[in-house]
Order: C-alpha cells, then structure tokens, then sequence
C-alpha cells in the first residue's frame, strides 16, 4: 500500500487551476492504484506561518531542551515532516504568482527543511534523508515559461526537493492558461495528456 501526499497551493484553494490538476492527477494515480491511501494538505485553507526568529529558533533546539512554548511552535512543523516523512509520493500543485512560488509555498519548504531530520551535514556536502520517494509537480501557468529564464520555480522546485533527498521529481505543465480559451484548453489538454501517460 502506498501513501500519497497531495499539496496545494494556490490561493484559491480546491478552485485553483494547479489543485484541479493535482485533484485529475491523483484521481487518475488511485484508479491505477487502489490501494493508495491520500492525504491532503491545502496551505490556503491552512497556511503555514511565515519563518521568524522565535520560530526557527525553536525548530533547531533539540526536543528535550524546548521550552513549552517552543514545543509548541514546533509542534507544527513537526506533523507536516511526518507527512513528508510517511509519503511515497507526493503531488504538488503549483500555480506561477509573479514568476516565483506562493509564499505560502516557501513558508512551508521553511518549515519541513530541519537539519539532523530532513537532511544532515557531512563531510562530503549535504545529504537529503527523504530518500525512494516520488514527486509529481502540476505547474499551472498564466504564460508561457518552460524554458526560459522567466521561469523561476522549476529549478527552485527540483533543487530543493532534491536537497531533501527526493531526486525522482516530474513536472507536468499547463501553459497559457491566461491567453484565451483556446489557449488554456490546449494547456490543460497537454496537462492531461503528459500525466496519463507519467501514471502507469
């Protein structure tokens, strides 16, 4: 049996572009694979705070040495590792704000990324500890960007997935989704016709 972990993170919640894709992506994975059991984080509906300095701090004390309200502040962070850390597979949906990730996007990668946890420190560089997992990015565009320097997320996105050890990352795009009608429908098509064919 095989968890999955969906993550949206459009501002328009379960409505976003990106979300329905992850929502056609999952859908086609669990008909494929029954036995999938889903979990679904929605950062619009419940989003993550913003990294600061309390906050961080006490992320890198070690648990026995928390102060209550440290625990408590970590407590947080903790469950949405575990996630990460109980997930086969992981789908993301991404919409594009402003040629970067949501914010909320960041404040989450903020949270789950915990040396000694997610990753270590070795003498040989950095070390990703969420290893044998698959990541299925749905990237939602308003514009066309794959392949130019505009596009900001792909290599953040990847980069960072593998610093915590995931290497085996796919991007599935729907471009053009602000053009016309014409122009999202191929988008969408595309989308669609890239995932059925990633889910085997």
């Amino acid at each position: 049996m095989k968890k999955l972990l969906q993550i949206n993170t459009s501002l328009f919640s379960s409505d976003g572009q990106s979300s329905r894709l992850a929502d056609t992506f999952v859908a086609t994975w669990r008909a494929r694979h029954p036995d999938t059991t889903l979990a679904v984080r929605d950062l619009a509906r419940e989003p993550v705070p913003h990294l600061d300095a309390e906050r961080f701090k006490a992320f890198i004390t070690a648990p026995a040495e928390r102060t209550p309200q440290q625990a408590a502040l970590a407590e947080h962070a903790d469950e949405l590792i575990r996630e990460l850390q109980e997930a086969d597979v992981v789908v993301l949906g991404l919409p594009m704000y402003n040629f970067g990730v949501p914010s909320t996007l960041k404040a989450y990668f903020d949270h789950v990324a915990r040396a000694g946890v997610t990753f270590r420190y070795t003498e040989q560089g950095p070390e990703g500890l969420l290893r044998d997992k698959q990541v299925y990015v749905l990237a939602a565009r308003g514009g066309f960007y794959v392949g130019t320097p505009l596009d900001s997320q792909t290599g953040y996105v990847r980069d960072f997935f593998g610093f915590l050890g995931m290497k085996d990352v796919e991007f599935v795009y729907a471009e053009g989704l602000n053009i016309d009608d014409d122009s999202r429908e191929a988008g969408l098509n595309a989308a669609r016709e890239r995932f059925d064919a990633l889910v085997a």
